[in-house]
């Protein structure tokens, strides 16, 4: 137990309540918990959802550690990739009951995303390599348009 917090840097307060935990820190000790079980792959829901940068470069940088050095396949959702886009092998992107999947840099595109989309979203390059992704919310992509998608269920 001691070697995992260790791993995602939670020494410092790994014996406090988890309410007075920081957000950054709370991500931590349930990563750290995860990773007690030993497994080949981390699931991880939105693990950066509701936390600032800091935290958000912080949990990332245990993630990719944990890559790194343990060897585990790590799959997680997010809304946002750009804090994560270093670390990406492959994305599944889903949109509109769609789905592309590949090297981000082929699957996040303006062409791919337009097609998941139904309109027209241009992926825009940052200079510090952050995407940015603009949808113009009118007019269709591709030929036939745009198609809904009932759920089934």
């Amino acid at each position: 137990m001691a070697e995992v917090i260790e791993l995602v840097g939670a020494g410092a307060y790994a014996h406090r309540p988890i309410g007075e935990c920081s957000g950054g820190q709370q991500q931590r000790l349930l990563i750290a918990q995860a990773l007690v079980r030993a497994p080949e792959l981390l699931l991880l829901d939105e693990p950066l959802d509701s936390l600032d940068l800091s935290h958000q470069g912080a949990v990332v940088a245990v993630i990719g550690r944990i890559c790194r050095e343990q060897g585990i396949s790590v799959m997680m959702v997010a809304h946002d990739v750009n804090p994560i886009l270093p670390w990406l092998d492959r994305v599944v992107y889903i949109a509109e009951g769609r789905a592309a999947t590949g090297p981000p840099q082929q699957v996040i595109t303006t062409q791919t995303l337009s097609r998941l989309y139904g309109t027209t979203a241009e992926v825009l390059h940052a200079g510090d390599g952050r995407l940015v992704v603009v949808g113009t919310g009118h007019g269709t992509a591709g030929e036939g348009g745009h198609a809904h998608h009932p759920r089934s269920g």
